[in-house]
């Protein structure tokens, strides 16, 4: 790897910072360079919600993602906004339990947030998501977000994390495993 632009993107309520926050601090650990920004509406839940890192092999010259290569939607919303921004051959994942309209270009279907009621919390979704992107990318060792989960999650909270982080991970596996038979149009 030498460099990978990331977004991760949803409505606000859906945990995006903190996903990018545990994204990040996973990369540090793995001695990568980082740069994060952020945005998110006035509304407390529902607004739109984006966490953008560009995660490099050597210094980083300018913070924001250009065209990229990997992009996490959560919400319809943040689905049809920046799919124009995935480079050729870049890797769409789309919550396939919040977007009803899928774009007509290939991506990987994850009903995130059903896997992660099934686990025991819906807020969870975005950590399957994380597992997700890690399994089918090697973008950060899998023992770097187990320790950034430590870090940042309460401790109330972390072993249902730990939990959904793994889910992710065999989920990401699969795809890159098989890709042509979950990578869907």
């Amino acid at each position: 790897m030498n460099r990978y632009n990331v977004c991760l993107s949803g409505s606000g309520g859906q945990g995006l910072i903190l996903a990018g926050v545990l994204l990040a601090h996973a990369a540090v650990n793995d001695g990568k360079y980082v740069t994060m920004t952020s945005s998110y509406g006035p509304e407390a839940r529902g607004g739109a919600s984006r966490s953008s890192l560009v995660i490099s092999d050597k210094p980083i010259d300018y913070p924001m993602p250009d065209k990229l290569d990997v992009l996490l939607t959560l919400n319809q919303e943040s689905c049809n906004c920046y799919v124009p921004h995935l480079k050729e051959g870049g890797i769409l994942l789309v919550d396939s339990t919040m977007v009803m309209h899928q774009p007509p270009i290939r991506h990987y279907n994850v009903p995130f947030t059903s896997l992660a009621a099934q686990a025991g919390t819906a807020l969870a979704a975005n950590v399957i998501a994380l597992g997700t992107i890690i399994g089918l990318t090697d973008i950060v060792r899998p023992v770097s977000m187990e320790v950034a989960l430590r870090a940042r999650i309460r401790e109330d909270l972390l072993s249902v994390n730990e939990k959904v982080l793994k889910m992710g991970l065999k989920e990401g596996r699969k795809f890159r495993n098989h890709r042509s038979e979950y990578y869907t149009y």
